[in-house]
């Protein structure tokens, strides 16, 4: 089976973090990017670095950019830069297209060009600090869309030795713990008489409303 490909346009901070995580977890890589110091940096990490200008079509032609699964445009505050890239990534045929936005009018412009996944690092960012803040239980929080989230939440000493169905999390709040975390293992669609031992992590989706009522009750209770 053939390994998943992946271009990464632009080596900032955001783009090669996410280029190496990528390597990290088995995929291969190309980076491009114009500065040639941040390309000979990350030559030996990635599977191939390239000192390019993503606008210029005739070299992301050249470099095969059309026979890649996904383009990641990850360019930082050169928007002209990020949208033109954007472009020639969607006209080369290139299956699935994300994009780094640094604002909302930035992000509107890429959604009407068709990018298929637009990210927002700063927002999100923001979003999960905040909650993580005003939730001392809360591990990770990443909103999926304006209407529903997935958290990580370590469950409280008050809740240690409650089933999940006394705990019922979908009629009281409308969400469901998908996943639990024990000592390094992962159970999966965890039943309703599974007890929950204080220190486990609960991976729940639900609805951002009915969610922040919950986060609410943990923090009360922790």
């Amino acid at each position: 089976m053939r390994t998943q490909q992946f271009v990464v346009i632009g080596l900032g901070r955001f783009g090669s973090n996410l280029a190496l995580e990528l390597v990290d977890l088995g995929y291969e890589v190309m980076g491009i990017d114009r500065n040639e110091e941040l390309v000979q940096e990350l030559g030996d990490q990635l599977t191939h670095a390239v000192a390019a200008d993503a606008t210029d079509e005739e070299m992301l032609k050249s470099l095969g950019v059309r026979n890649f699964d996904c383009g990641i445009v990850a360019i930082g505050n050169d928007i002209q830069m990020s949208i033109l890239a954007a472009i020639l990534l969607k006209e080369l045929g290139v299956k699935t297209v994300v994009a780094k936005a640094i604002s909302m009018l930035h992000g509107r412009a890429l959604e009407k060009l068709g990018v298929d996944r637009i990210i927002y690092p700063e927002r999100d960012m923001g979003i999960r600090v905040a909650h993580q803040l005003v939730t001392p239980n809360l591990l990770d929080y990443i909103e999926l869309s304006k209407e529903f989230s997935i958290v990580e939440m370590k469950v409280p000493a008050s809740m240690h030795g409650k089933s999940l169905g006394e705990l019922n999390t979908r009629s009281q709040f409308a969400c469901s713990v998908v996943a639990l975390h024990r000592d390094g293992n992962i159970m999966v669609a965890p039943t309703a008489m599974d007890q929950l031992y204080e220190g486990d992590i609960m991976v729940i989706i639900g609805g951002n409303e009915k969610m922040e009522q919950f986060e609410n009750m943990i923090n009360e209770e922790a």
